[in-house]
């Protein structure tokens, strides 16, 4: 069946010890001559499969560019909320900070 060839290197110097394969038993037989024709027989041609295609009518044509600015308009819909969502916890985050100066300014002052 199948062994497993580790390469064996004792030492890790990065250098690839390599694999010893066994060398095949030398033979002194001499092949006999035969006489018949060692050709290969021909291999019929495999006839090639026609993929069909793709075909546009002008009605799949305006419903595909209908569908792509469609969801161009979907993710830049999208993406325009999500820059106001941030657009908007910046400035309440900035509100917040002039407030809590304030405060802090007037109890520092004692009113």
């Amino acid at each position: 069946m199948l062994r497993p060839r580790i390469p064996v290197n004792p030492l890790p110097t990065g250098l690839v010890t390599p694999l010893v394969q066994p060398a095949a038993p030398a033979t002194d037989i001499e092949p006999t001559a035969c006489h018949h024709d060692h050709t290969p027989a021909p291999v019929p041609a495999t006839p090639r499969v026609q993929v069909p295609a793709v075909r546009l009518t002008p009605t799949g044509l305006v419903a595909l560019v209908a569908g792509g600015a469609g969801l161009v308009l979907i993710v830049g819909t999208v993406l325009v909320s999500m820059l106001l969502a941030v657009a908007l916890t910046g400035v309440s985050i900035a509100v917040v900070a002039v407030v809590l100066r304030m405060v802090v300014r007037d109890m520092q002052k004692g009113r």
